[in-house]
């Protein structure tokens, strides 16, 4: 009888796959920050490539008419920071707040609300979809994240990741794939007002196509790295630092 496939074999097994999948393309491009072990690792790579190549014309989310819109666009989580920063910028009614970005930027910048209402701006209805089990569909005004990284001169040839990271701790981290989507912006505004504070004010983040915990609240820094080694857990979030999908795609 055949000797059983050893763990390793079946991960370069399905590596090999993806190669043939992949062939002119980056396959770094298809993989997780960090990819786990076992068959919770060969479905990440296995998912996430798929998902990419089906993704690779960047086909935009759905978009809804206004009349779809969810009344009382629920909130979720943590709804009002307890930082002592936070709470500053709060009673100041964010006219202080600033969105450093750094790292790998030709230009880094340190941005007002002010100056990202300057930048182009998209509004967009959309469904959020909570890996929690419930969905709501709102309307969010925001800057591209690609505007705000041309605000910044652009990144650098070796730049993989955006780090976002927010004023109640959390961090996630987006590949230049979703950054790049039209669908992916800063949004400061909900169904034709001001972001409310439940919802993440002054600034959110919306990544379209991926479940609710990528859409990250309270914004607080962006940072462009080449690799998440290093950065806290390495695997590219807090959420995969808690053995959850790196990739979120819905």
């Amino acid at each position: 009888m055949k000797n059983p496939v050893s763990r390793r074999e079946f991960l370069a097994g399905a590596g090999a796959i993806g190669s043939l999948m992949l062939v002119g393309c980056d396959a770094n491009a298809y993989l997780p920050p960090k990819v786990r072990g076992g068959l919770m690792g060969v479905s990440d790579v296995l998912t996430m490539a798929t998902q990419r190549l089906m993704l690779s014309g960047q086909p935009l989310a759905q978009e809804h008419d206004v009349s779809e819109i969810t009344k009382n666009f629920p909130t979720w989580g943590n709804t009002n920071p307890r930082q002592e920063d936070f709470q500053r910028l709060l009673s100041g009614e964010f006219v202080d707040w600033r969105l450093p970005v750094n790292g790998l930027v030709n230009r880094p910048i340190s941005l007002s609300l002010e100056d990202l209402k300057r930048l182009p701006q998209r509004t967009q209805i959309t469904m959020h979809i909570c890996e929690q089990g419930w969905s709501a569909i709102g309307q969010w005004t925001g800057a591209p994240l690609l505007e705000v990284l041309r605000a910044a001169g652009g990144v650098a040839d070796d730049a993989r990741y955006v780090v976002v990271d927010t004023f109640d701790g959390w961090y996630e981290s987006y590949d230049m794939f979703d950054v790049v989507h039209p669908q992916t912006i800063l949004a400061y505004g909900l169904n034709g007002k001001d972001l409310p504070l439940g919802n993440g004010a002054p600034v959110r983040l919306r990544v379209e196509r991926a479940c609710g915990y990528k859409n990250l609240k309270f914004l607080k820094s962006i940072n462009v790295v080449s690799s998440m080694e290093g950065i806290r857990g390495g695997t590219g979030g807090i959420n995969s630092d808690s053995n959850w999908h790196w990739y979120a795609g819905a």
